[in-house]
């Protein structure tokens, strides 16, 4: 995991959780590195390893969110040949490759409740057994965990083990957000501006212009160093004259004229009545339309048997499924009257 990467930044918020880390490495305990995407969580756990007495050691990392379910625990604790489809010889895990120096977990909320139970035992008791085998092997390495998540509110919630973020937690080092940084933007800024300047092969740095960095400050940052990392590299690729300051900034490089339109198919313009209908169906609760609908549709049924026997209560029963006794409930309940519609026939139900 070795990058040529630097800590920039003089603000207070950045400083005391460098200092924090700092602290922290000597201890060799786990730590937890909690911050919004892009605010430096690696380069943290790359300062907890070199400052730590493992830093002649491997830091090997893992990305728990850019594997499957399925692989997960292959890949932290590794397997034997044959312990499933596809695995034919045996491979050492993380926790194997990490043995005496630092295993960097990223993205540790999105691990599944079944590789947290082993990643548990692991901690707990420095033990890990390969899929496939019954040999447990004893491993000494230190864990640094990294999460955009909230872990104890996933935890309060059954989907983060609770006894392990208890062991993981023995320092929790935040990471402030680029906005929160007073002072760091400028920095930042002129460090990338006049690194890309020097990968194009300009023959000096003329700066931002008063405009572009004010625009600069005022933005929120989202996605913190590295997309203000992506946005001045590309001011600065974009910026055709190297003898003047840089006085354009774009934040959305998908931003364009010609960006294509996604349009949703117009609804065919209903008649007044239809629409004053639904109107007054949508004033009515769910429940309450489909109990309507549901009397409304079984008042015709019985209505029109009624007519196709000319009113012939036992036969209209029979033709509908029901027993004369059912059918007159009905009547009474939609307050059918055979006497009223047809007289001639109503005087005798046989």
């Amino acid at each position: 995991m070795e990058r040529n990467v630097q800590f920039l930044g003089q603000s207070t918020a950045f400083l005391d959780a460098v200092e924090r880390a700092s602290r922290a490495a000597a201890t060799g305990r786990p730590v937890l590195v909690v911050g919004e995407r892009g605010t430096g969580k690696e380069l943290i756990a790359q300062r907890l390893h070199r400052l730590s007495s493992r830093w002649g050691e491997p830091l090997i990392t893992l990305n728990c969110a850019a594997l499957p379910e399925t692989l997960i625990e292959a890949e932290l604790f590794g397997h034997e040949a044959g312990a499933f489809t596809g695995a034919t010889r045996a491979r050492a895990g993380r926790f194997e490759e990490a043995d005496k120096g630092t295993l960097f977990l990223d993205e540790l909320g999105t691990l599944s409740m079944a590789a947290q139970e082993r990643l548990l035992r692991a901690v707990e008791y420095g033990e890990v057994t390969r899929i496939g085998s019954s040999r447990p092997l004893e491993v000494d390495v230190r864990i640094v965990g990294a999460t955009n998540a909230d872990l104890p509110r996933m935890a309060a919630e059954d989907r983060f083990r609770a006894d392990l973020l208890d062991r993981l937690s023995f320092e929790v080092i935040t990471l402030p957000p680029l906005r929160a940084r007073e002072g760091d933007v400028p920095e930042l800024a002129e460090y990338y501006g006049r690194r890309m300047a020097t990968e194009l092969g300009w023959s000096g740095w003329p700066g931002f212009a008063a405009v572009a960095l004010e625009a600069l400050e005022a933005y929120s940052w989202p996605g913190n160093v590295r997309e203000l990392r992506n946005v001045v590299e590309r001011a600065v690729y974009r910026w055709d004259n190297e003898n003047q300051p840089i006085g354009e900034i774009v934040f959305d490089p998908f931003e364009s004229a010609w960006a294509p339109c996604v349009t949703t198919p117009q609804k065919r313009e209903e008649a007044p009545a239809n629409r004053a209908g639904q109107a007054d169906r949508s004033e009515r609760s769910p429940a309450m339309n489909l109990r309507a609908a549901v009397d409304a549709h079984e008042r015709e049924l019985i209505e029109g048997a009624l007519e196709r026997h000319r009113w012939n209560q036992r036969r209209t029963a029979t033709d509908l499924g029901l027993t004369y006794d059912q059918l007159r409930h009905c009547l009474k309940k939609h307050g059918i009257s055979a006497s009223a519609a047809n007289p001639l026939t109503a005087s005798s139900p046989a």
